[in-house]
């Protein structure tokens, strides 16, 4: 295995060549955006910014089988039969019923091999993969557990993948836009939306015809998706942009973007639906926005903020930062920061709370 290093010396110098300048945030997305962990603070420090009046160009995501950073490369959904539990990754929390136990299946995608792997978890056996098209990288299960969508984020080829759960048989797939990034589905079960990094847009899913609507124009750099508890509003982070964009899922028209910081990445919703926050990983801070006026309100200082994750109680907001190696936890109703937590570890880049 080549060292991590030359690795992060090799794809700065072919970004150099693609004239796209790195920031800190292009550098801790490297590989795949949800390989930080393998990132270190020699190349943050030895990042290039953009200067003055720069634009970066939008250019190929690199691939997530990249082999130092390819290590954490699963993301995880289960489901139950008739009724399905989501994985409560970068702070979403878990939807739909929980059934038995002993009915439940893992389904983890793997990067680098193109596939989804079925696991039973009442006898942690694995079942055959299934083929599930080029860099699968996000998932979601519909609420009634009978289709689980993968993301496949390819630059050229831009698809997600439906599986029929009941058979763990792939459906056709979908084209979207270009690197999709990040996948969520209404509470309803109704529609899918995909937000397409390098295309800046996001395509909705029709989950009853697996059938791909207009796509719905965002900022640069589409990165997370977060939906409200009603399913009326899907929040998309524009990390290339430094806004956040809602969309009215009841007519698919994307409303004015809201000003957050720089690189907006992870983005949570309180419980209530009544508050989204926002992880400026640029900035390090995070931004409370007010769902009822989409009104962004004042940052709050946290430090290097690239995950978070709000209590089911919606009473405090947890912040995993980056290269300050704590978590700050964040008041909800006064909107404070409280003193930083010590993790303990090195670059803490995920955080999930029990239900």
């Amino acid at each position: 295995m080549p060292d991590l290093n030359d690795e992060l010396r090799r794809l700065a110098d072919e970004a150099a060549r693609q004239a796209r300048p790195l920031a800190v945030a292009d550098v801790i997305r490297q590989g795949d955006r949800r390989h930080r962990r393998g990132i270190n603070f020699w190349a943050l420090r030895r990042a290039r910014t953009p200067g003055p009046g720069t634009q970066a160009k939008p250019g190929r995501r690199w691939p997530g089988w990249v082999a130092p950073l390819a290590a954490a490369a699963a993301v995880i959904a289960v489901v139950a039969g008739t009724a399905a539990v989501s994985g409560a990754i970068h702070g979403r929390r878990a939807a739909g019923g929980v059934g038995k136990p002993h009915r439940f299946i893992a389904y983890v995608a793997n990067a680098g091999s193109g596939t989804v792997t079925p696991i039973r978890t009442a006898t942690n056996k694995a079942l055959p993969p299934i083929n599930a098209g080029d860099n699968p990288d996000t998932l979601a299960i519909t609420p009634d557990g009978k289709t689980a969508y993968v993301a496949n984020y390819d630059y050229h080829h831009g698809t997600v993948t439906p599986i029929r759960t009941a058979t763990n048989t792939a459906l056709p797939p979908i084209k979207t836009g270009r690197t999709p990034a990040a996948l969520v589905i209404t509470p309803d079960g109704k529609t899918a939306y995909v937000a397409n990094f390098d295309s800046g847009t996001v395509t909705p899913i029709q989950t009853a015809t697996n059938k791909a609507l207009p796509p719905i124009k965002t900022g640069t750099h589409p990165v997370e998706i977060a939906i409200t508890p009603d399913g009326k509003t899907v929040y998309v982070t524009n990390n290339g942009s430094g806004t956040v964009t809602p969309i009215q899922t009841a007519t698919n028209k994307a409303l004015p973007p809201i000003r957050t910081g720089s690189h907006p990445d992870a983005i949570a919703i309180t419980p209530d639906g009544k508050t989204a926050y926002v992880a400026n990983l640029g900035s390090g801070t995070v931004t409370p926005i007010q769902t009822a006026t989409n009104k962004a309100l004042a940052p709050i200082t946290t430090g290097s903020a690239v995950e978070i994750a709000i209590t089911p109680d919606g009473r405090t907001a947890y912040v995993a930062n980056f290269l300050k190696n704590t978590v700050i936890p964040i008041r909800t109703a006064t909107n404070k920061a409280l003193p930083a937590i010590k993790t303990g570890g090195f670059q803490p880049v995920a955080i999930v709370i029990t239900p």
